[in-house]
């Protein structure tokens, strides 16, 4: 159990209330980051252990309170993050993703989508240069398969590996999806929900544009636990907490919602300075058409004129911000390297 505990492989799944993960780093709390939840039930799933009830007692804790979803941070918006691609699609698979997002976290993270069938229709959303659609594509037609993203720059790179020749390549926004409702047998985003100024908004989207048992499979960041990180992951993008994921899913509609923890293997399960690939979050919809959520206006119009030098003091700020969780895999990686294995890092 403790070495599927640290390298993600175990599940969670609602039963009442929230969650309160354990372990790892993570401080269990409400989403205004206030004290540790009481007792609350849990279903575990685990390929060791098999599902289970299981009761927590948590104690009391405090954690600081994190920057709300609704207030995004410097690259959490639709211009700075594509101007943000324009450069990162230069080095993305090659200097970004082996530090962050490797092929068997990949494999791990998109393994509860239940891809089992080559006929399937997919979305693959802020699909960027295709590297979770290679993933996809090892279990499903590319012909059933579209990558969306809004970054020309990334699907260029998309384009150009020959797995994907034949998938549908589109520009589009993840919070207004060009697809027609009960569309897709199953919904992909991995790595964009963190650049979306209103997550609740783009996973409404999921739930709109699926089948009826159709799954959605989000794959993003977890909030960090120690300060420095959490400065960080402020300041950059959105790094929800794992009951956040939860909730906005459940708002949506969705059924049988559970969360897997992924990691690169060197952090020995290590999660306090937040994970920019840290979980896959799941969920069914269970009747056709749209969500039962209603939302009001969009938190931001990419039509509307934006001051350049606030844009430009955005865009600097947040991606030198951005450059603190470039080197935090490579100081986890030496620190993997020089600790004894079996010793907490």
């Amino acid at each position: 159990m403790a070495s599927s505990m640290l390298y993600g492989a175990e599940n969670l799944a609602i039963v009442r209330g929230r969650i309160a993960p354990n372990g790892l780093g993570f401080n269990g709390s409400d989403l205004h980051g206030r004290k540790c939840l009481p007792r609350i039930n849990l279903v575990v799933g685990n390929s060791n252990l098999g599902g289970r009830n299981r009761t927590l007692v948590l104690p009391k804790c405090s954690v600081s309170v994190p920057r709300p979803a609704s207030q995004p941070r410097f690259i959490q918006h639709k211009k700075e993050a594509f101007w943000f691609y324009r450069f990162l699609s230069i080095v993305y698979d090659h200097v970004i993703n082996p530090g962050h997002w490797t092929e068997d976290m990949r494999d791990e993270a998109l393994e509860p989508a239940d891809l089992h069938s080559r006929n399937m229709i997919v979305v693959d959303v802020g699909g960027g240069t295709g590297f979770t659609t290679l993933g996809i594509v090892k279990k499903v037609d590319a012909k059933n398969v579209t990558i969306l993203d809004q970054s020309p720059h990334q699907l260029a790179k998309a384009k150009q590996k020959e797995p994907l020749k034949e998938c549908k390549i589109i520009e589009g926004d993840a919070e207004d999806l060009p697809f027609k409702t009960d569309y897709a047998d199953r919904y992909i985003s991995a790595g964009s929900i963190e650049y979306w100024p209103d997550p609740q908004r783009g996973i409404k989207e999921a739930y709109r544009v699926l089948k009826i048992g159709g799954k959605a499979c989000l794959i993003g960041p977890v909030y960090p636990t120690y300060w420095l990180s959490r400065f960080f992951a402020d300041m950059w993008m959105l790094f929800p907490k794992e009951e956040e994921y939860i909730e906005w899913f459940e708002k949506a509609g969705f059924k049988d919602v559970k969360i897997k923890r992924i990691g690169p293997k060197w952090y020995r399960g290590v999660r306090r300075h937040g994970l920019i690939m840290g979980c896959s979050v799941t969920g069914v919809k269970p009747a056709s058409g749209d969500s039962p959520l209603e939302l009001g206006p969009k938190v931001e119009d990419i039509e509307k004129p934006v001051n350049p030098f606030v844009f430009l003091a955005r865009f600097l700020l947040g991606a030198m911000a951005g450059v603190y969780y470039v080197l935090v895999p490579v100081y986890m990686w030496l620190k993997d390297q020089i600790v004894p294995k079996g010793q907490p890092i």
